[in-house]
């Protein structure tokens, strides 16, 4: 962590990211308790935080499965676009579609990687027919037959080391 992030966040800050990223429910005043302040200057550091762009936002995170969405499939994409303007309007759309988790804009053989949950077959072939629709030179889909590792946390914390 030794880096620009060491000199703007103090070893309080860090413990306080560290445990909001892995137990969001915690109330200001046992994440106060946890990190020895009190619950006023816990929550002000909090705030502090959000404010300088270091917590992005507080999330619930749903079981796919028991939601009905059993198809998690992972799309490389290649595309022949290469105007700004045009690659813009790609990506809104791809932003703008509810089955896609995440896109990245990769290097190497293929321009974007895309993670989408789908409830069943019927609903990933329709999701590839609008993507079809965008122009999309190159699909490969490959679909999770199971997950080994899922996490959004990242190792801030002395404990990750």
């Amino acid at each position: 962590m030794e880096s620009f992030v060491s000199k703007v966040l103090d070893e309080v800050d860090i413990q306080i990211l560290d445990l909001m990223q892995k137990e969001a429910q915690l109330s200001n005043a046992e994440l106060a308790r946890r990190v020895n302040l009190s619950p006023p200057a816990t929550h002000a550091r909090v705030k502090r935080l959000e404010n300088e762009g270091f917590i992005e936002r507080q999330v619930a995170i749903l079981n796919q499965e028991k939601l009905g969405f059993d198809l998690l499939c992972f799309v490389f994409m290649s595309t022949n676009i290469h105007q700004a303007e045009q690659l813009e309007v790609l990506e809104e759309a791809l932003s703008s579609m509810p089955e896609v988790l995440e896109c990245h804009c990769l290097t190497g053989e293929y321009d974007y990687l895309l993670k989408v949950a789908n409830k069943d077959r019927k609903e990933l072939e329709g999701f590839i027919r609008k993507l079809n629709k965008l122009g999309i030179a190159r699909i490969q889909t490959s679909l999770a037959l199971r997950e080994i590792k899922y996490s959004t946390v990242l190792p801030i914390g002395d404990g990750d080391k």
